[in-house]
């Protein structure tokens, strides 16, 4: 699959620039655009390897390809914003005031929107084309990117409150939550449940954590 090429790109834009440069048009319609994020998420879970164009994109939401280009500045950036809109969707920040609660809730939400469409075909999809496109390989480092960043702000709240040492390394704490959901998502090997989510908050934070 191609997440970028010289009819998928405004000139010198790729996946990375999304952040800097969210749309490039006028403001956007909000209804259409949902319908672009789930039309480039639908065809993400149905490409099955095949390039996904900016004409696709747009016939599939009903709007010109022109809107496209106005509203993002590539087709990688229209990409990364239907995943990171969905994961908004699906895995809200939580602040209860509580980080093992917290913890849990954001563990458990990841793992269970990892069970079910779009996501489960969508991130299957992205991590085997991703081995040989390094355009998808960046939108997957942005987009994995963006969900390490609310975990870590999370983690972050909980030991400012005095919840963890100030000295504990909340990448490491990171790296184990989503290294324990890769493995298992990728190789399917145990669950991705409730139960799952709840050992692993208390393994991490240990019993002394509010």
């Amino acid at each position: 699959m191609e997440a970028n090429d010289a009819e998928g790109s405004a000139p010198g834009t790729g996946p990375g620039d999304a952040a800097a440069r969210p749309h490039t048009g006028r403001r956007r319609n909000e209804a259409v655009r949902q319908a672009v994020l789930d039309a480039a998420l639908r065809l993400l879970v149905e490409s099955e390897g095949a390039p996904i164009t900016v004409e696709a994109v747009a016939r599939a939401a009903g709007v010109g390809k022109q809107t496209l280009y106005r509203w993002w500045p590539s087709k990688g950036a229209v990409l990364l914003d239907a995943l990171t809109d969905r994961a908004g969707q699906d895995v809200p920040p939580p602040d209860t005031g509580s980080l093992r609660e917290d913890l849990r809730t954001v563990v458990a939400a990841t793992f269970d929107a990892a069970q079910r469409a779009p996501w489960a075909p969508a991130l299957r999809t992205l991590v085997r084309e991703a081995a040989t496109d390094p355009h998808l390989a960046e939108l997957l480092r942005a987009y994995t990117g963006t969900r390490r960043a609310l975990l870590r702000d999370v983690l972050d709240r909980g030991r400012a409150r005095g919840e963890l040492p100030a000295d504990r390394d909340l990448d490491l704490l990171v790296d184990q939550v989503y290294g324990l959901f890769w493995y298992r998502f990728l190789l399917g090997h145990a669950p991705l449940d409730r139960a799952a989510a709840e050992r692993l908050t208390d393994s991490l934070l240990g019993p002394g954590t509010p």
